[in-house]
């Protein structure tokens, strides 16, 4: 497996190409944008899916564009696809992005697993940022968007989020057994043995 990051936006999102090395076949992690610098970043890459965390607009805005241009299809759970068409839901409208309302191929539920290629991407349900918000394992890699950061973790103030839930979250991945690179929805590139021992949320739990 190949990992690609490149951060987008004005709130310097992470977005991650994933490449199966067997065949080819590649997953776009989040996208925050339709661009010329995504378009460029994503290349000439056969492009089957793409991997949505959570439903907010900083990491859904690209999408519409980007399946059009790919062929890809758009993955997201139960409880975020409302806001891949509602920039209310989406925050969008607050922010005042442009909601490109796109629907959604391939919804999820914790435990799920994505075949692409020959890698097996598992869903984990990680509410807390928002009440859908997944996180995707695959191999040595932990995909984990808006949940889990670098020393810290997501907001909990917005709409469907959940303190609770966050930390309930957390623990649950802390407590995934082995260690992962933790590919982040922003900031640092991290690891999970790593945020076990210094996270000040997870040592908590």
């Amino acid at each position: 497996m190949k990992v690609k990051q490149q951060h987008f936006g004005s709130i310097n999102n992470n977005c991650y190409l994933i490449t199966d090395e067997t065949t080819g076949k590649s997953a776009l992690v989040d996208c925050t944008e339709a661009s010329d610098k995504m378009y460029d970043f994503i290349g000439n890459a056969d492009l089957e899916y793409i991997l949505l965390t959570h439903g907010h607009f900083d990491h859904i805005l690209g999408a519409r564009d980007v399946k059009e241009k790919y062929g890809a299809k758009v993955v997201v759970s139960a409880s975020d696809e409302p806001m891949l068409s509602s920039g209310k839901l989406s925050l969008a409208s607050f922010m005042d992005a442009v909601q490109n309302n796109v629907k959604s191929d391939i919804v999820v539920s914790d435990g799920d697993v994505i075949n692409l290629g020959s890698l097996e991407i598992k869903v984990i349900a990680t509410p807390g940022h928002t009440k859908g918000s997944v996180c995707y394992l695959v191999e040595n890699a932990l995909f984990s968007g808006d949940t889990l950061f670098y020393m810290s973790c997501g907001r909990t103030d917005f709409p469907s989020g959940s303190s609770d839930e966050m930390l309930a979250s957390l623990k649950r991945l802390k407590n995934l057994g082995g260690d992962y690179t933790v590919y982040t929805g922003h900031d640092n590139i991290t690891n999970l043995d790593f945020e076990r021992k210094n996270n000040p949320y997870m040592k908590l739990l």
